[in-house]
């Protein structure tokens, strides 16, 4: 193995500080008793949440693709639920190949013989490696095609969200919202901009007779506004797969969570999604939604929604009975980064004072991959040596290219420090960063990008 350059930025780690969060005032200590109770209760009997789904949509051009996965397992007996939402753009083909093998990707990225715990703390690492090596694979079959993702996965209380492009996922919980994607366009983040001009693409509106400039702010060649997606070949390898990644603990009050496309978005606010929804089931809820946005706007593009609720186990009975509404309790976003993971929970049957809590656990955008693939904590003993941290492939005796080759001096790493790349993920990470030439482009008709 080729030992490391330099070091990382540091890694993706959960925190081990406290994180209990409140608006304001105190907590009455009975209250606080009570609800830590419940949450003993409930792990000691092995209840989980429930988790109901639906989806609707509307389409123009028939390039959104979905993914609903109520009940998987990553071995028996450990379940898990996915969902993701596909937006394509310039044909369906990414959108195709990602529904079919970006969750397979993503698991393959993580140890099977992994305790509850440890498959949380290794999932925001191993979402980065699927999605590049999704992206990686589908590269090669030559495809101009490009699609956003967004992919949820729910183990118990804990949702963990990655993101490309600009389709967005937010949860209602307690009356609060929350947005748990970031949008990659290029009008939302001055430092995509940057970052992409200095890998070698340009960036600009498009150009009308005249010399105005209309429309929101493209990547050249291409006419793409996104900065980060799956495939988009004959724009540059510098539009990266790189996620967003958002993990938090939900309070045992469960929460509804939203999954849409642009089309929905670009016609409605968050709360309005929500409240024109409120009371439903979640199919109802999710036509409801594509209802308001198509009659808003019109029906200009795709127009995908899907809902997911989950739900507390003490709610789960045989009929299908729409969510409770949201609790009058009314509080601020208040997540701050990287806190633990055990939250105070809500027993439904006692009268807080407080409303219940939801926790963030990790979140990381950085498109750096010597950042996103190290680990800091105790997850970095997880993952075999000798083996390429994206695609999975073994390597033998002097293959492996450490991932902070090329970096600074700045830290001082051992030889056998890893994680490792084979050599084409070695060079589809120097395209990303801009260090190497990408594949030949040409542009195309802008009027097909995103």
């Amino acid at each position: 193995m080729r030992g490391p350059a330099a070091g990382s930025e540091g890694g993706m780690a959960a925190s081990a500080a406290a994180g209990r969060m409140r608006r304001s005032g105190s907590v009455v200590l009975g209250d606080l008793l009570r609800r830590e109770a419940a949450a003993e209760r409930a792990l000691a009997a092995g209840e989980r949440p429930g988790v109901a789904s639906g989806q609707a949509d509307r389409a123009k051009k028939g390039e959104d693709l979905t993914l609903l996965k109520p009940v998987c397992e990553r071995h028996p007996g450990a379940p898990f639920s996915a969902f993701a939402l596909f937006d394509g753009h310039n044909g369906s083909a990414a959108a195709v190949y990602a529904k079919e093998n970006l969750l397979n990707n993503v698991l393959c990225c993580v140890p099977s013989d992994l305790s509850g715990d440890e498959w949380l703390a290794a999932l925001p690492r191993a979402l980065v490696a699927g999605f590049v090596k999704t992206d990686k694979e589908f590269q090669t079959r030559a495809h101009s095609s490009g699609t956003t993702v967004t992919l949820v996965i729910i183990d118990g209380s804990v949702v963990t969200v990655a993101s490309v492009g600009d389709s967005r996922c937010v949860l209602e919980a307690e009356g609060s919202i929350y947005h748990l994607s970031a949008d990659h366009r290029f009008d939302a983040s001055e430092e995509e901009v940057g970052r992409v001009t200095e890998c070698g693409g340009e960036v600009g509106r498009l150009n009308v007779v005249g010399g105005a400039e209309i429309g929101p702010l493209r990547c050249w060649p291409g006419g793409l506004c996104l900065s980060r997606s799956i495939g988009d070949q004959d724009v540059g390898e510098f539009i990266i797969p790189v996620p967003y990644v958002k993990q938090i603990k939900l309070s045992t009050a469960g929460g509804r969570i939203i999954i849409s496309s642009d089309g929905v978005w670009d016609a409605l606010t968050a709360e309005t999604a929500f409240s024109c929804a409120r009371g439903l089931p979640p199919e109802a809820a999710a036509d409801q939604i594509v209802k308001e946005a198509v009659g808003s706007k019109g029906l200009r593009d795709d127009t995908t929604c899907i809902i997911i609720d989950i739900i507390p186990p003490e709610k789960l009975i045989p009929t299908v009975q729409p969510p409770r509404k949201a609790g009058k309790g009314v509080f601020k976003n208040i997540f701050h980064r990287k806190t633990t993971s055990d939250s105070p929970s809500h027993a439904d049957k006692v009268q807080c004072t407080q409303p219940d809590l939801v926790e963030e656990v990790f979140e990381d955008g950085c498109p750096s991959l010597s950042r996103r693939l190290d680990s800091d904590y105790p997850v970095r003993n997880m993952f075999k040596l000798f083996i390429c941290a994206i695609c999975q492939v073994e390597l033998g005796s002097g293959q492996g290219i450490s991932i902070h080759e090329g970096l600074p001096k700045s830290v001082k790493l051992r030889p056998w420090d890893g994680p490792f790349l084979c050599q084409s993920c070695q060079e589809k990470k120097e395209a990303m960063e801009g260090k190497r030439q990408s594949r030949d482009s040409s542009s195309r008709n802008s009027g097909s990008s995103e």
